[in-house]
């Protein structure tokens, strides 16, 4: 039996992309798949190629790269907009994703004023 194009997880990552600075957990994106936490985890994978939690987290890095290219907000404004809540955090991701700190990494990109 075919899946339906309802029963997808495309509304679930476009919500949680708007909403980064929020806290999301796993049952969050499943609730607005309207699906089941294993079976949204499943399809997520199928969809996506890897799971929820990973896709989230580099999301996180992605918008926090951008935030440090383009603005001259603090770590922890960034951190705190990004959803890793604490600069410790985001630091850790960062240095896993890209083997760079935050700081590092605006020195590195920042566009010149």
């Amino acid at each position: 039996m075919a899946d339906k194009p309802s029963e997808s997880t495309a509304d679930a990552r476009h919500w949680a992309l708007e909403h980064l600075d929020d806290p999301i957990t796993l049952a969050d994106l499943a609730t607005r798949a309207n699906m089941s936490v294993r079976t949204f985890s499943r399809r997520f994978r199928d969809e996506v190629g890897t799971t929820p939690n990973r896709w989230l987290t580099s999301r996180r890095v992605d918008r926090a790269r951008e935030l440090l290219e383009e603005s001259d907000l603090s770590i922890d404004a960034i951190a705190a907009r990004t959803g890793f809540g604490t600069a410790t955090s985001m630091r850790q991701h960062m240095n896993e994703a890209l083997g760079v700190s935050p700081s590092a990494y605006r020195r590195t990109f920042k566009a010149p004023v």
